[in-house]
C-alpha cells in the first residue's frame, strides 16, 4: 500500500503534468458547419429526427453571425431525373423553411438541387444515402 501511495504522490510532482483547463478547451461554435438532414424514401417532409437536427443546429449557432447557408437537395436514382429534381427541390425548400422558422436570416440562403446526379455507384447500385439535404453554414462570431 505504501508503494502505491508513493507512486501516486510521484505523479503529482511530475513537471510535465498540466492542469485539465490547459488541455481541454471549449470548441468555437461560431465556425463554418456542415450537417445532413435525411428523408424517407420518395418523401420531402421533415421527420422528427430532421426537425431535431435543425433545431439543435439553430440553437447552437443562435449567437453567431450567419453569413451564408447553402442547402443542397439530393435524391437517389429511383424515380427518374425530372421527379428527382422536383423531390430534391422540395427537400431543400423544407429544410430552408425550417431554418428560417428557427430564426435564421432568409436573405443568406442559397439552394442547389442535385437530383439523382452522382447517386449511382460504380457497380450500378443506387445510393440510399442520397435521400438527404446537405446544409453548409458559414457562421462567424458577432
Amino acid at each position: 500500500m505504501a508503494v502505491l501511495g508513493l507512486a501516486l504522490a510521484g505523479c503529482s510532482m511530475t513537471p510535465d503534468v498540466r492542469e485539465r483547463s490547459e488541455l481541454v478547451t471549449e470548441p468555437e461554435l461560431c465556425t463554418p458547419q456542415r450537417f445532413d438532414v435525411y428523408f424517407r424514401d420518395s418523401e420531402a417532409g421533415l421527420t422528427d429526427a430532421a426537425r431535431h437536427a435543425i433545431a439543435m443546429t439553430a440553437t447552437q449557432l443562435q449567437g453567431c453571425e450567419i453569413r451564408k447557408v447553402d442547402v443542397i437537395g439530393l435524391a437517389d436514382a429511383r424515380g427518374g431525373p425530372t421527379a428527382n429534381l422536383d423531390l430534391s427541390e422540395r427537400r431543400a425548400l423544407a429544410v430552408a423553411e425550417a431554418l428560417e422558422a428557427a430564426g435564421w436570416p432568409s436573405p443568406v440562403f442559397g439552394m442547389v438541387v442535385a437530383g439523382e446526379s452522382g447517386s449511382v455507384t460504380a457497380d450500378g447500385a443506387s445510393e440510399p444515402m442520397r435521400r438527404r439535404t446537405e446544409v453548409l453554414v458559414d457562421a462567424a462570431p458577432r
